[in-house]
């Protein structure tokens, strides 16, 4: 471990601590309605998609797991759209986040979802790669399709750790 100047600590994904970077998709509590019978519960509109002047897609990841401790080397942004990670399966995944600081990710926030949840980032919200901790790591992603660079990169010149507590 380092002097913990740059450490990184996984906190549980809430929505609370999540709500300036993007939505947390999950089917918690009552459903805002039920339909096909009373048969489905659908939990309605629950992210802010944004696509610029692009169009919505849908693309199937398939990420090999880490591990952690992690090394974080590289965030990324979508400057055109939005970005929404949905979990093929009940497995648990590593969510990293940074506000921006002057065109560039400020300290970085690690979370760790719970099964079932998945995720939709901001337009231009700076953020780690897709991150699985267990196999399989097959998500739907919802993302702009279009003209238009809609990838940043920055590499930080000291990377950070990425550690759950105690360890």
């Amino acid at each position: 471990m380092t002097d913990g100047t740059r450490d990184i600590t996984v906190e549980p994904l809430t929505a609370q601590a999540f709500s300036p970077f993007g939505d947390i998709l999950e089917a918690a509590g009552p459903p805002d309605k039920l339909i096909n019978q009373g048969l489905c519960g659908r939990y309605h509109d629950r992210a802010g998609l944004d696509f610029g002047s692009g169009r919505a897609g849908i693309s199937l990841f398939d990420a090999k797991p880490r591990a952690l401790p992690l090394r974080l080397e590289m965030m990324e942004r979508h400057p055109l759209g939005s970005q929404a990670f949905l979990p093929m399966t009940q497995e648990p995944f590593l969510v990293v986040v940074a506000s921006d600081r002057n065109g560039v990710p400020d300290r970085p926030l690690a979370f760790l979802t719970a099964p079932g949840q998945g995720i939709n980032f901001h337009r231009g919200t700076w953020h780690g790669v897709l991150t699985p901790l267990r196999a399989p790591g097959l998500f739907a992603v919802v993302d702009r399709i279009g003209d238009g660079d809609n990838l940043e990169e920055h590499w930080f010149r000291i990377p950070w750790t990425i550690h759950t507590t105690g360890s």
